[in-house]
Parts: structure tokens; C-alpha cells; sequence
């Protein structure tokens, strides 16, 4: 049976040349770093970095060595990182750590819930088709240097991942460890038991250290192969998540999908990058001057650029809360109350206010209006 290609949940595939349709796929480049220099990597991945490198606060300029951020930077809940400085800040703990298995240890601790709004579609998903289908599509809006493609082969589907970025051997088998290793994370919360059915296959040679690798991914493990690469049986793909949520998986695939959208346009105008933000928080709570900050710019600096660009802080955040309110009435049986909640409003009259100057018609007006 020929290979096909999965891109989303929906059913569509890729083309007989593996080109995608309507997914970004940033291309190679040949520096250290995406093509384009945008900090779109949030900065809770280096903090579980430091948390696994038991580093204390005094320690993390070890740890952010030769990346032009300061320890401020790093702690913030918001802040994003280039891929430059986030491979240089896996580099540097696979130095300090001093233990050439690093990758796995850090790949043990990105759960799903670590991966913020795509985590919850990989939790509630129906299946583990679903989530990797879901991790395939919206990837981008967590690592852009990160590919991932789906095949299925046979009776097997086949996971590749690439990294459009250049490194070095060592940095390179630490991270093919750390994503792999997510991924079996990812796996086992939703089959309910360790993936011994899963077969790897990953480029670098087989380690000093390969011994303790079964600690880590139970299943066949592979050196030396040409591709990285994940495989699982159809049969086990399909096994259903007994944490399923369908109206979770429903909301945060929509919230994925508004992200995903913004990101494919490719100007680097601030509208984009301040929407980006706000969909990567809890709804409501990001405020002007960690939105500047984060970008590493003065809060007057930001309303100026989205000055030129006929926009506004207030502007943009009303538009994503006025989408996420619409889309809860839509296609939730949620409270008005519940859903003023949700978007951080902190009494339900002022959510109701909004709603009308949004869209001219009380909350509960616009839901009988769509049902």
C-alpha cells in the first residue's frame, strides 16, 4: 500500500510530493535558526531546562550564556525565544548537566500539559491518531524549526520529524531524544500503558549510553537510520482516549486554529505577533506592558508600531476576546456567566457590556440567533 500523508484531523492529505496544503513549513536554512528571526518558542520549555538542571536563580546566566537574554527575560511567563537562542540554551545544559542522556531526562518531562492549548487537544483527543494529527498541524505555533509528517504505511503510522536548523551532533541527538521521548509522554497518557508496540529509529549512532535508552522508550530502538522517525500500529493509534473530552478538544482545536491562521501570514507586522501572544494565554490576562516586554520593546514603542499599522492593544484584544466569546455561545451549552469567567472578566455585567458593543446585541440574543 502506497504511503499517505495525514495533515489534519479533518481528512485531507498532503500531495503525492509531501508539499502540504495550507500547513507552514518554515524551509531549511542554513544558519542556526529559522529563516525568519521572530521569537515565536515560549520560554517555558528553558525553564523546565533549568528545573531539570536543578539550577537556581543565581545559576540560570550559566544557562543563558551567548543567547542576549537575561535571567528577567527567561522567567517571564510570556516571553518568547528565537530558535537561535533556544538551541543555544540546549546546548549549554547538555554542558552543564554533564550526563550525554540529558535529552531524554528533559524529554520525561514534556507531558502534553507543557505544550499549552495544542497539549489540550493532544489530552481531550479522541485517539492517539487525533493527537499526533493535531501535533503535525499546529507544531508551528509552538516550534517553528520543528517539523513533523505523518504516513501510514501498511498497517503502521509512520511519524518523520525534521529540524530546520544546522547543529552540531551532539546537540542534534539530544533533542531528537527529548522530542521522541514527548511523544512517547504524549502516547502513553492517552493509550493508558507503555508504547512496547512503538518502533525508533534515530539518525546519530548508537550512544556510549545506549543502554539505559529502554529506561526511557520502551519498543525497538534503531541507530543509524537515515531519517528520524516514530512508528506506532494503526490498531493501537485507534484505541480510545479515555480522558476524551469532545467539547475541550472542540475549543482548544479552534483556539489552534486561530494561531495557526495568524501565523501564515508571513509580514512581521505587530498585530500578528500581539494576537500570537494573547492566544498562547489564558484569555484576557495578558496586559500591554508584558506584551512589550516580551517582545523587547518599550510599551510606548508597541502602541506606536500598532499605530502605524491602524490598530491598537485595545483594538486587538478585542477582537480575540470578541472571537473566543462568539465561539463559546456558538458551540458550547456554557453559561453567560461561565463564559465571562473564562475570558477573565472579573463580574458578569461587564462581560455583557462588551459583548453588546462587540456585536450591538446582548450574549444571549446572539446565541438564539445562532442556534
Amino acid at each position: 500500500m502506497p504511503a499517505r500523508t495525514f495533515l489534519d484531523s479533518m481528512g485531507t492529505f498532503q500531495d503525492n510530493q509531501g508539499h502540504s496544503q495550507g500547513v507552514i513549513m518554515p524551509k531549511t536554512s542554513q544558519q542556526e535558526g529559522p529563516q525568519t528571526p521572530e521569537a515565536d518558542i515560549p520560554s517555558n520549555y528553558s525553564r523546565l531546562i533549568a528545573r531539570e538542571l536543578g539550577l537556581a536563580a543565581r545559576q540560570l546566566p550559566k544557562l543563558l550564556r551567548g543567547t542576549g537574554l537575561d535571567v528577567e527575560q527567561l522567567l517571564k511567563e510570556d516571553s518568547l525565544l528565537t530558535a537561535t537562542q533556544q538551541i543555544r540554551i540546549l546546548r549549554n545544559a547538555l554542558a552543564l548537566s554533564g550526563k550525554p542522556e540529558f535529552g531524554l531526562r528533559l524529554g520525561s518531562r514534556l507531558t502534553p500539559a507543557t505544550h499549552g492549548v495544542m497539549g489540550l487537544v493532544a489530552y481531550s483527543s479522541p485517539n492517539l491518531l487525533a493527537a499526533l494529527q493535531a501535533f503535525h498541524t499546529f507544531l508551528p505555533t509552538r516550534a517553528s524549526f520543528i517539523q513533523l509528517h505523518l504516513q501510514q504505511v501498511d498497517d503502521l503510522l509512520v511519524c518523520l520529524a525534521n529540524f530546520q536548523v544546522v547543529v552540531d551532533e551532539d546537540v542534534e541527538r539530544c533533542l531528537a531524544e527529548a522530542v521522541i521521548k514527548a511523544f512517547f509522554e504524549m502516547g502513553e497518557f492517552i493509550v493508558g500503558h507503555p508504547l512496547y508496540e512503538a518502533e525508533v529509529y534515530f539518525r546519530h549512532p548508537a550512544p556510549t549510553y545506549q543502554a539505559v535508552y529502554p529506561d526511557y522508550l520502551p519498543g525497538s530502538i534503531h541507530f543509524g537510520s537515515n531519517q528520524l522517525k516514530l512508528t506506532f500500529p494503526m490498531e493501537l493509534c485507534r484505541i480510545p482516549n479515555a480522558s476524551a473530552n469532545n467539547e475541550n478538544y472542540s475549543l482548544a482545536f479552534q483556539q489552534c486554529e486561530s494561531m495557526l491562521a495568524r501565523l501564515q501570514n508571513h509580514e512581521p507586522d505587530y498585530q500578528t505577533l500581539l494576537k500570537k501572544m494573547m492566544l498562547s494565554h489564558p484569555a484576557g490576562t495578558l496586559c500591554e506592558e508584558e506584551a512589550a516586554g516580551a517582545l523587547f520593546i518599550s510599551k510606548r514603542t508597541l502602541s506606536r508600531k500598532l499605530k502605524e499599522e491602524n490598530s491598537s492593544f485595545r483594538k486587538v484584544r478585542a477582537e480575540i476576546l470578541s472571537r473566543q466569546a462568539s465561539a463559546y455561545l456558538r458551540d458550547t451549552q456554557l453559561s453567560v456567566e461561565a463564559i465571562a469567567s473564562l475570558l477573565n472578566y472579573h463580574d458578569t455585567a461587564s462581560f455583557r457590556r462588551a459583548f453588546k458593543r462587540w456585536f450591538g446585541m446582548p450574549p444571549d440574543q446572539y446565541r438564539q440567533r445562532t442556534d
